[in-house]
């Protein structure tokens, strides 16, 4: 993980016309914010910290202050996700991505934006242009959110896939700073500083206007001056116009209806548009054929979800398709732990139990412990101790077919408990014992007889990984004295300079 460090923007100003204010936003490292205090003219900037310490809707305060920012310098941990956050103990500040898209959208915050020239970002994945490997609820990449964000800016810097750290962005800016500040604020990209973070990946793009389609689209769910009621229709009108856009949205669609509140679900103008969209056959029928075509479990299981918010399934007709949907993934050769994450989340998996319970052909390796998982979740107590035996397989495979399986259905049994551990313990060390112990980890194991077993484990192994993972057991367990120094020590280790994250 990375900090994602600064962002600068400038009106175009001539220099000394008058005092630009460099906006910061430091949730993490202030290496990259001091870099930029140190290097920028003296009296030229004034700095303005915009997080205050304690308080979650800085960011709201900030924009009724109407700051009005030149640059903008943020320092977060990222790595491709929602939000930028510190990895420091106890630190509560981070950034919503999110926030930032509604301030954008809804024009809540214009003078934050208003002046931007230029929009640094120092994090993992900040501008990754694969929507397949960012992690982003919303189901788009780093380069096209952050265009939408900083709609209009000239340029934006950020990196591709890993970033530097702190310490290590400072010094590379250092370097920058070394060969003068003059590009900075330019409104142009600046062939200097991406050579000078050429080994890191750093790469510069524009924001979009107000017209593109895609930040019109995205602002549809997130403007905060739009009714329920108003985005509802929008999503419907979609659905009509255009279906294969509004499954690239369906991201979107799920969480906006997640976030509303039983008061704006129930309200009348609400109603009545779900009511026609309840009526609408024509438009039920496409979803429901790219429902079926669907081949990605996961999201074909939400997507039944809401045919069933929309009207447009029964909780009967929910129940066969999910059963369609599962019938068809017991057939697939490719059948792994991310299907049995879904069948084992189905809150009425127990329900499917006659389909899933049926003789299946023979399997071996990852399949043979997925299917014993799946038929677990259905109901089928013989299967569990199969599924669980996966978990101290030699095959990675299986273990993680193992570990998918018990984030829905945990052990809590002192018994089983034990018996896993004891297993777990007795592996090979590597990588499979490595991801089995993460799997024991994340069930809070508080067991002294476990805990000392994992402790001479943690002395015998030759294996980091192993240790590491050892530690994460304790570390999830809560404060014991009996955790094994060795992986105390291995927490907080320094990062190696360079080291992305």
């Amino acid at each position: 993980m990375l900090p994602l460090a600064f962002c600068a923007a400038v009106d175009g100003r001539a220099a000394g016309a008058g005092t630009k204010t460099v906006c910061t936003i430091t949730v993490n490292s202030d290496d990259e914010k001091e870099a930029f205090r140190r290097r920028l003219p003296r009296g030229e900037y004034r700095f303005v910290e915009l997080v205050e310490r304690g308080r979650r809707d800085w960011l709201a305060a900030s924009c009724e202050k109407a700051i009005a920012c030149d640059l903008l310098v943020i320092s977060g941990h990222f790595n491709a996700g929602d939000s930028f956050y510190s990895d420091k103990v106890g630190g509560a500040d981070y950034l919503r991505v999110e926030e930032l898209e509604r301030a954008s959208c809804s024009g809540s915050c214009p003078a934050l934006f208003s002046r931007l020239k230029e929009v640094y970002l120092f994090g993992c994945e900040s501008l990754n242009p694969d929507a397949s490997r960012y992690a982003s609820s919303s189901g788009d990449s780093g380069r096209g959110r952050m265009q939408r964000i900083f709609a209009d800016v000239p340029v934006i810097y950020g990196f591709s896939a890993g970033a530097p750290v702190g310490p290590v962005a400072a010094m590379l800016l250092d370097r920058f700073f070394d060969g003068g500040a003059g590009e900075v604020g330019s409104g142009r990209a600046s062939a200097r500083l991406l050579r000078t973070f050429a080994g890191n990946g750093l790469v510069a793009t524009r924001g979009v206007g107000d017209a593109d389609l895609d930040r019109r689209r995205n602002c549809m769910f997130l403007d905060a001056r739009l009714a329920p009621a108003r985005k509802l229709a929008s999503i419907h009108a979609l659905m009509q116009r255009d279906m294969r856009a509004a499954g690239a949205s369906f991201e979107r669609i799920d969480r906006l209806l997640a976030s509303l509140s039983e008061a704006e679900l129930q309200a009348p103008d609400f109603l009545q548009v779900l009511a026609a969209i309840s009526a609408d056959d024509a438009t039920r029928e496409r979803y429901l054929a790219a429902l079926r075509a669907t081949r990605q479990p996961p999201l074909r299981a939400r997507m039944i979800a809401l045919a069933g918010t929309f009207g447009w399934l029964s909780p009967g007709a929910q129940r066969a398709e999910l059963a369609r949907m599962v019938d068809e993934m017991l057939a697939s050769p490719g059948l792994g732990f991310a299907d049995v994450g879904v069948v084992c989340a189905l809150p009425d998996a127990s329900a499917l139990g006659v389909l899933l319970a049926t003789v299946l052909s023979p399997a071996a390796g990852p399949i043979r412990t997925a299917m014993a998982a799946v038929q677990a979740c259905a109901g089928d107590p013989a299967a569990r101790a199969r599924a669980l035996a996966g978990l101290s397989s030699v095959d990675e495979r299986e273990v993680q077919v193992a570990q998918s399986y018990l984030r829905e259905r945990p052990a809590s049994d002192a018994v089983e408990l034990r018996a896993l551990a004891h297993a777990i313990a007795s592996m090979p060390a590597g990588g499979a014992q490595a991801r089995a112990l993460d799997a024991l980890g994340r069930m809070h194991i508080v067991d002294e007889e476990i805990l000392e077993r994992l402790t001479r484990l943690s002395a015998a192994t030759p294996s980091a990984a192993v240790r590491r993972a050892v530690t994460e057991v304790f570390l999830r367990a809560g404060p014991n004295p009996r955790a094994p120094p060795v992986a105390y020590r291995w927490n907080v280790l320094p990062s190696v300079p360079g080291e992305t994250g």
